[in-house]
């Protein structure tokens, strides 16, 4: 099997309904204004490629019924995520020192607010995060500010491990690499901001009930291993071995087409747990359901929507010229 044929398969076999804000476009052009003011160091090339990941359509996939202006704070925070992914992961990356400065000014930032100073933030990233994080500090308890950092400090401890396993030659199994891809991903960062665009902040026993956690676990390596097969291509050369197609050749032995095959079949096996395991979430009684449905619903919307913006953004090369041949296939326009 190919990585392009898998793709567009799990794709038709993803049951989760596709939804997109009605604000992403006027938000995606509110960012490409944005950026050059904050001091990002943009050519007309680096700004094309920014525009051409489609960050704002990403948010918009995940919180479709945001207000515009809370759609605006959530891609800020995504476009940073990015950011920071490139600057971690990509040609001149940074060491792993560095990316734990980056860690600890970072959470400096979110735990104390504009004013806290550190060496590891600077710059046009730091002014990138302090918009972004305005809104969500404002506006959210303190519970949930913290279990937000939490998130962040996780997703930003995984691209450490991963910076150090790269600098070390080191390739992980695929027991591992899931454990750690969980982390990278940073989709346990997008859950608890479906609480932010709601206004309803689940308390922390709910949150980590182990039924909840067992289906964003399973959200996280859905939307997590369909990214793996988007960016394989690339990954051969830049990850290290950090891709599950790339964990499952070196540690079982497997061909390429046959090692794309596996996950996946892995992914189907996920997608009907997914489905099961969502059926099973009990009632927590008429003061929290509605917030704990929002929750669910905004793992499924985190999975399906990284599936069409995979196919949409100019990131991969499945990109948005994917996407049309694909619309054009079916005689319908993309969404």
């Amino acid at each position: 099997m190919t990585t392009g044929e898998a793709l567009w398969t799990l794709r038709a076999e993803c049951p989760i309904p596709a939804r997109l804000s009605p604000h992403a476009d006027r938000v995606h052009e509110w960012l490409l204004r944005l950026l050059p003011e904050l001091g990002l160091p943009l050519d007309d090339a680096a700004l094309h490629r920014l525009s051409r990941g489609a960050f704002a359509r990403y948010a918009g996939r995940l919180y479709p019924d945001a207000t515009e202006a809370d759609l605006r704070s959530l891609t800020a925070l995504f476009t940073w995520f990015f950011l920071v992914d490139d600057a971690c992961d990509g040609p001149g990356r940074l060491a792993p020192e560095q990316i734990r400065a980056l860690r600890d000014g970072t959470l400096a930032l979110l735990h104390d607010g504009p004013r806290a100073r550190h060496a590891g933030l600077t710059g046009p990233l730091r002014r990138l995060l302090v918009l972004a994080w305005r809104e969500p500090r404002r506006r959210m308890p303190a519970r949930w500010r913290l279990r937000f950092a939490d998130a962040v400090a996780r997703h930003l401890d995984g691209t450490w491990r991963e910076a150090v396993n790269k600098e070390a030659g080191r390739r992980p199994g695929v027991t591992e690499y899931v454990e750690l891809r969980r982390a990278t991903s940073a989709a346990d960062v997008s859950y608890p901001l479906v609480e932010f665009v709601t206004g309803r902040s689940l308390p922390d026993p709910v949150y980590h009930h182990p039924l909840l956690r067992r289906v964003a676990h399973t959200g996280n390596d859905l939307l997590s291993w369909y990214n793996d097969l988007a960016s394989l291509d690339r990954d051969r050369a830049t990850a290290g071995g950090h891709n599950l197609v790339l964990a499952m050749q070196d540690e079982w032995g497997l061909s390429p087409a046959e090692a794309v095959g596996r996950v996946a079949e892995r992914w189907q096996e996920s997608m009907r747990r997914f489905v099961a395991l969502r059926a099973t979430v009990p009632s927590f009684g008429p003061a929290l359901d509605e917030a704990v449905t929002d929750h669910l619903d905004g793992v499924a919307n985190a999975v399906r929507g990284t599936i069409e913006w995979t196919l949409e953004s100019g990131r991969y090369p499945t990109g948005k010229e994917g996407a049309l041949l694909n619309a054009s296939a079916r005689g319908r326009a993309p969404s």
